[in-house]
């Protein structure tokens, strides 16, 4: 039997109002969050993309944040920001208007009403699927942003002014980390620069481990947010109706903190490579027409090099900012939802 118009109109309308709702509710915890971890995300990419060097940078997260600190100031911690503010956006409102409609599509394919919980394994599938989808939107921002938070990394460039050291022979003058800072290229320049050498498809450098980080991270994500929720609403009494009421604030808090510590551990080695991968061609550049290696080779690179260490290199501090993000993130998108969902 057919819907009349007047229903289906009704149907397209809420299908909408709830994408919007989505997106906006998803863009608004991502940038909230992003703003708070971006320092920590750079020590993360900087530790991962010395994994190949010969001699390493940094011995560990806290003196890559020192010496990025003294040597660039706070400009330098924020380094390629405005970059992962649009991915923060594109992620969580992608992930989250895919989640849920993925959800909706499961509970109509299996004919359960629209607000009727799904078992952890329907979860899983959808957090899966709108994964993949959002690594694809993901994938050129975090290339971008990868490579911004290694420029500081690479030889600075040899101003054209000299001077006569103590042996009286001309030596080049290195300029400050400020002005060293206002002459790198911005993210529309590094954006063009990629497109420029790979062409269209350069874009998507890394995408392999973005999709294996994404789909099995989204299942991770959300279904240990779920699980956890579901324990705190268990330990309440039912009300008359057999209803329960909702999350309270922390009980988002502490099953998104959950989330994220099971996210960014569980496949963390793929990130890693991800990184290695976009970051090849600044720290290690080769010859002209010299192809770079695959996500599939510079996994096993970076495993001869430094075992499971190095596929973990940042790990630690990764795992640290996803408590304070991942709560936040649901934290603001629960409480919204809530209030205006």
């Amino acid at each position: 039997m057919e819907a009349p118009p007047d229903a289906l109109h009704v149907q397209g309308s809420s299908v909408a109002v709830r994408a919007v709702k989505d997106i906006a509710f998803g863009s608004i915890a991502g940038m909230t969050s992003k703003v708070f971890e971006h320092p920590f995300d750079l020590t993360k990419v900087r530790l991962q993309s010395q994994v190949l060097d010969s001699e390493a940078r940094f011995s560990g997260p806290l003196d890559c944040l020192m010496q990025t600190w003294k040597k660039e100031g706070v400009r330098g911690l924020y380094r390629g920001l405005p970059a992962p503010i649009v991915g923060a956006m594109a992620e969580n409102a992608s992930l989250f208007l895919a989640y849920n409609e993925l959800q909706n599509a499961i509970r109509w394919s299996s004919e359960k009403p629209l607000h009727q919980d799904l078992s952890l394994g329907e979860l899983a599938l959808a957090a899966a699927g709108a994964g993949a989808i959002t690594s694809f939107f993901l994938t050129p921002i975090e290339l971008v942003k990868c490579k911004m938070q290694v420029q500081m990394l690479l030889p600075p460039p040899v101003s054209v002014a000299t001077a006569v050291n103590v042996a009286g022979t001309a030596a080049a003058v290195l300029p400050p980390a400020d002005l060293a800072l206002k002459n790198l290229p911005g993210p529309l320049a590094v954006l063009r620069n990629v497109v420029r050498d790979g062409g269209l498809r350069g874009m998507w450098l890394g995408q392999t481990g973005t999709l294996i980080r994404e789909t099995g991270g989204g299942v991770a994500w959300f279904c240990s947010k779920e699980a956890v929720a579901r324990l705190l609403l268990a330990r309440r009494p039912t009300n008359p109706d057999g209803t329960r009421r909702g999350l309270a604030a922390w009980e988002s808090a502490l099953s998104g903190a959950c989330a994220g510590v099971t996210y960014n551990f569980a496949l963390f080695p793929a990130d890693t490579v991800k990184s290695a991968v976009q970051t090849e061609a600044e720290l290690r550049p080769r010859a002209p027409g010299e192809p770079y290696p695959s996500f599939l080779a510079t996994f096993r690179a970076m495993y001869k090099a430094q075992g499971l260490r190095g596929l973990y290199a940042g790990c630690g501090i990764t795992v640290a900012r996803a408590v304070p993000s991942s709560a936040l993130i649901f934290l603001i998108y629960d409480g919204l939802n809530t209030r205006f969902g």
